[in-house]
């Protein structure tokens, strides 16, 4: 049932806390029989209620009981929509009081929040710090406000079976991940962002399950599309109480922990047939806005095949999400930076024309054919804002998609490396950290997963068969022995990052080097603005290209121009390229470059001589008309 905005009408699956005791709500439509089992033995029976739906009221119960659900006498199972499993998802649920918790920041639900002029941190909170949990990771959020950081991008905290993984492969949609802490210390972490001013986004898996702890099967089969996704079973979008399950479960995590936003990993993997009037994709945009009350929050896509009608408005049709990751801008990059075209790089040149259509229209392919996959990618994002598009030199999956789990940064020499991201920074496109690299990090982000025996192997085979596309791993010797282990606590350890990382010289300078890059982007008038048709930009020679932004305030011009030199000092003595030119009645003033000394560059002159021009390389210039 639905009201007549589409807002669903059903009671809140799991267990939900009252003055008089605990409502229990559960659908399982192929069983006849369902009795709530407590921790201490009792035993109550729920009432079946219409569609398939199980119901009671135990009075007098409180939150922190322990209980499962005994399907038609047999043996017991934990609550698909579990708040929190403490023993993990094979464990028993534990009763949570989500609003029982005392927010220390309500006046952040008052702050306007937009996507536009953010700067994102992706991290793991299991290695994000030694100790790995919600309260660790707090301390270091002032750090990164203070760099220039407005938003962190948490990878998945869906229950999942093992000591340790990516989160990627949930179970328990409802329920944080207990080796992280309880629920309140999720809600504590949020809060003490909220309280330095930063926002929190929220990676959710809906495209597939868990291999293992996965007990949906045992109270319906058809929560499980007939279409498996390449990472196993997918949810069965078709079916209208599966999707009010994962319905329900966006909205929770953006009532119950006040969170800023949510991040929707592989969307293109999200299959629904079109039985519904509205695309699940899109009822879970509605859905979590209306979770948001009078709250503005930030919705972003992974989608791998670029589909554009993600990022229009409900009202249009579309999915109505705010942003999605540019995997076209990353791969050109990398290819500068490595010299590297294989796998799927290998239809990026890292060409300057790449550079600057990206700074203009986000993704590069935009529908023409695409020989990785033998088939067209991409669709027409011409009309898109640039701001649209999350940016990146590194992430979770890029990093450890390399043999040993390396870093741009230790791919490249240190000048080349300084020179992209100065590009990444100050182009229209909103950035994206990744733990770590704002200091430098050498520290290794590598695939990891605790399973059991059978699963590993299959884990550990498929990760091995995945790197062999890339021909620079394939053709090394012992391959099967260079590759960590996914399943050994080892390999996890050595992806936890520590505070002596920071304490070295190199770190300091990243540090200054990254915060300069983003006070520039906020403050200079012509590098912050982010909208569409504002930039332009002109290739000088195979390695070098320029980028114009244009901006007027009343009758002054304040335009900016960046050189991007990735290649060595170039000399041009005859410039036919009318992007060079300064406004009328201005000159060029070199205000930034990335080969100052403090941050381990070598220095370079101003670029403009009696002559002609000589752009230093590599390294980015930034101008200002004056």
């Amino acid at each position: 049932m639905h009201d007549s905005i589409g807002r669903s009408t059903k009671p809140p699956l799991g267990a939900t806390v009252s003055p008089t005791g605990v409502q229990f709500h559960l659908w399982a439509p192929h069983i006849k029989r369902v009795e709530l089992l407590l921790y201490d033995g009792r035993r109550y029976p729920a009432q079946n209620q219409e569609d398939g739906y199980f119901s009671l009221h135990v009075p007098g119960l409180k939150q922190g009981c322990l209980y499962r659900y005994v399907l038609d006498g047999g043996r017991p199972f934990p609550d698909p929509a579990s708040r929190f499993q403490p023993e993990g998802p094979h464990g028993w649920s534990e009763v949570i009081d989500p609003f029982s918790y005392a927010w220390t920041t309500g006046e952040w639900l008052l702050q306007e929040l937009q996507l536009a002029g953010q700067v994102l941190y992706e991290l793991h909170l299991g290695t994000f710090t030694q100790e790995g949990t919600y309260r660790a990771a707090e301390r270091e959020f002032k750090r990164l406000r203070n760099l220039g950081i407005t938003v962190l991008e948490i990878m998945p905290v869906h229950e999942f079976c093992g000591e340790f993984g990516w989160g990627y492969d949930g179970v328990a949609f409802f329920a944080p991940y207990h080796r992280y802490g309880r629920p309140d210390d999720l809600r504590h972490m949020v809060d003490a962002a909220h309280a330095v001013g930063l926002a929190v986004l929220l990676d959710v898996v809906y495209n597939h399950f868990g291999p293992d702890g996965n007990c949906f099967g045992e109270y319906c089969c058809d929560y499980f599309s007939k279409r498996a996704s390449e990472w196993g079973s997918s949810p069965n979008f078709d079916n209208e109480h599966v999707r009010e399950y994962f319905l329900q479960n966006v909205a929770a995590w953006i009532h119950e922990y006040r969170l800023d936003g949510l991040r929707f990993d592989a969307t293109q993997a999200i299959v629904d047939s079109g039985h519904h009037e509205e695309h699940i994709l899109a009822a879970m945009s509605r859905r979590a806005r209306e979770a948001a009350g009078n709250r503005k929050i930030i919705l972003v896509s992974e989608c791998e095949r670029q589909w554009s009608h993600q990022l229009k408005p409900l009202a249009e049709g579309g999915h109505g999400f705010d942003g999605m990751w540019n995997d076209d801008l990353h791969h050109s990059m990398m290819v500068r930076l490595t010299g590297r075209r294989e796998a799927y790089y290998s239809d990026h040149a890292g060409s300057p024309q790449e550079f600057i259509s990206a700074a203009k229209y986000g993704p590069l392919f935009q529908g023409q054919y695409y020989g990785w996959q033998k088939a067209p990618r991409g669709t027409d994002c011409l009309r898109l804002e640039p701001w649209q598009w999350i940016t990146f030199l590194e992430n979770h999956d890029q990093v450890a998609n390399t043999l040993r789990g390396t870093r741009p940064k230790t791919q490249s020499n240190p000048g080349l490396y300084r020179a992209m991201a100065a590009y990444w920074l100050l182009t229209p496109g909103t950035p994206m950290f990744f733990m770590g690299q704002e200091y430098g990090s050498e520290c290794p982000f590598l695939y990891f997963s605790d399973q059991k025996p059978e699963i590993h192997e299959k884990v550990r085979s498929g990760r091995l068969a995945f790197l062999k596309q890339f021909d620079s791993v394939r053709d090394a010797e012992d391959l099967a022995h260079l590759l960590s282990d996914p399943g050994s606590p080892d390999t996890f350890q050595r992806c936890k990052l520590g505070p002596d990382d920071r304490a070295t010289e190199e770190a300091t300078q990243y540090c200054e080097f990254f915060r300069d890059l983003l006070h520039l982007r906020r403050h200079e008038l012509a590098v912050a603005q982010k909208g569409r048709g504002m930039i332009d930009g002109a290739v000088l020679s195979d390695g070098c290209f320029l980028l114009r932004y244009f901006f007027s305030e009343d009758t002054q011009r304040l335009d900016h121009l960046l050189l991007v030199n990735l290649g060595q000092t170039l000399k041009l003595e005859h410039i036919p390229e009318p992007l060079l030119a300064p406004p009328e009645k201005t000159h060029w003033k070199m205000i930034w470059n990335s080969e100052r000394l403090q941050y381990g560059g070598s220095s370079v002159a101003f670029p403009i001589t009696d002559t002609g021009w000589r752009i230093s390389g590599p390294a980015a210039i930034l101008l200002a008309a004056i």
